[in-house]
């Protein structure tokens, strides 16, 4: 993808123009041209996967741990109730684990702070497949067109990649891989950690690659979850257990598996035949979930964690993971990149009740240091915890021992993760 600087030549008046273009159409960019619908001028979203795949996604293998805040959110954006609810699990509690100890530091939902009408949560949050989540954005989308006036309806152009983007004085161009050229008031990058469009424009990420690979996939099992979430930092290995409703087909206990290893390990993990792949994840967990069997397709991830320098451009914003890709270790990552959405929204929303056009660089530092205070603390502290608790040293191993036993004591900490895992 090229670019040009802002210094470049106004953009053609010609153009298919939108008050806001995103570029992706994942969660984070769906979301977004929902929230902003009835904004008054015409949204855009380009994605270079085709219709297909966005109106019906594929299983990838990810389950998401939805904050309560984040549920809240999809319901104002009415894509909750589109979630079948046989794929919406209750997460009440998380264990965290350290090697062979059988200690754990739970986190209860009794720990988490009351809802706003001051009643006690029942869990800390939801856990729902990405794909589900996916499709549910995308039919609220579709949803809100029926309603909207031709303006405010979120346009999608899907199948196309985007070669080249500029900003300039006067707006922002977005040139497609089939030469047709669109431009915008603000253009808003949606397109992953490695965004193209957020490199493109200039704007630098530090970028932490763990050399590590994470393998997710759905296991039935003997033993009950009792829908606790587990996080299991073993020498060598990293665990994960993610509680899902039993299996519709057997009536097991269900789970999504996530196994994080060494890069140089992972091949082997990805290619054993089912029989041995689940003695092999059996014998990973210590026999703690008795007979555990392949329910899923395995999907493989590299473990990269990237955060821009700035969040925000002349004419630009990034979003989702563009604005912060976590490590996955304490699951806020997607419940950020939703926080963004909500974030970038209001302030645009604000910005047009006061007469701001919304690419007035105060409204896009306004919503830059929102999301730079609710994000960055929590990038720092999950690159922390990854590397306390992957170090093999005996000195790392007997701080993480103690921290864990120390925060299980801690009535107060225990109380500010719950309220962390819930959004609150």
């Amino acid at each position: 993808m090229s670019s040009a600087s802002e210094n470049a030549s106004p953009v053609s008046p010609s153009c298919n123009h939108s008050q806001v273009l995103i570029v992706g159409a994942g969660p984070a960019g769906l979301a977004l041209a929902q929230a902003l619908r009835g904004l008054g001028g015409r949204i855009t979203l380009v994605e270079q996967a085709p219709l297909a795949a966005i109106s019906n996604p594929a299983f990838d293998g990810r389950e998401i741990a939805l904050t309560q805040r984040s549920v809240a959110t999809l319901k104002r954006l009415g894509a909750w109730e589109r979630i079948p609810p046989e794929a919406i699990s209750p997460l009440r509690d998380a264990k965290v684990m350290d090697g062979a100890n059988p200690f754990a530091m739970v986190i209860s939902h009794l720990d988490a702070p009351a809802t706003a009408g001051g009643a006690a949560h029942t869990e800390l949050g939801f856990l729902v497949g990405n794909h589900h989540i996916r499709k549910a954005l995308f039919e609220a989308v579709l949803a809100s067109d029926a309603k909207n006036s031709i303006a405010e309806k979120p346009f999608l152009i899907s199948g196309k990649v985007v070669k080249s983007v500029q900003t300039s004085p006067a707006g922002a161009q977005v040139t497609l891989d089939d030469g047709s050229v669109l431009t915008a008031d603000l253009l808003v990058a949606a397109d992953s950690r490695h965004s193209g469009t957020r490199r493109a424009l200039g704007l630098a990420a530090d970028l932490h690659d763990f050399g590590r690979s994470m393998l997710v996939c759905n296991m039935t099992h003997d033993e009950p979850h009792h829908h606790a979430a587990w996080e299991w930092f073993d020498y060598g290995q990293t665990l994960a257990l993610l509680p899902m409703n039993d299996c519709p087909e057997t009536g097991r206990a269900r789970s999504s598996v996530v196994l994080t290893l060494p890069s140089s390990d992972m091949q082997a993990m990805e290619q054993l035949a089912p029989e041995a792949f689940n003695a092999d994840l059996q014998r990973r967990f210590a026999n703690r979930l008795g007979c555990m069997q392949l329910a899923s397709t395995r999907h493989v991830y590299p473990l990269v964690a990237v955060y821009p320098r700035r969040l925000v451009g002349p004419r630009l914003a990034c979003v989702g993971d563009a604005a912060c890709g976590m490590h996955p270790v304490t699951a806020h990552g997607f419940n950020l990149g939703l926080r963004s959405t909500e974030a970038l929204a209001m302030a645009l929303t604000k910005a047009q009740q006061r007469g701001q056009a919304c690419f007035d660089p105060a409204v896009l530092a306004s919503y830059e240091r929102t999301h730079w205070l609710a994000s960055r603390p929590t990038y720092l502290a999950t690159q922390w915890i990854t590397q306390l608790y992957t170090a093999e040293a005996p000195v790392a191993r007997l701080v993480r021992q103690a921290a864990l036993r120390v925060g299980k004591g801690l009535a107060p900490f225990r109380r500010a993760v719950a309220a962390s895992l819930t959004g609150a």
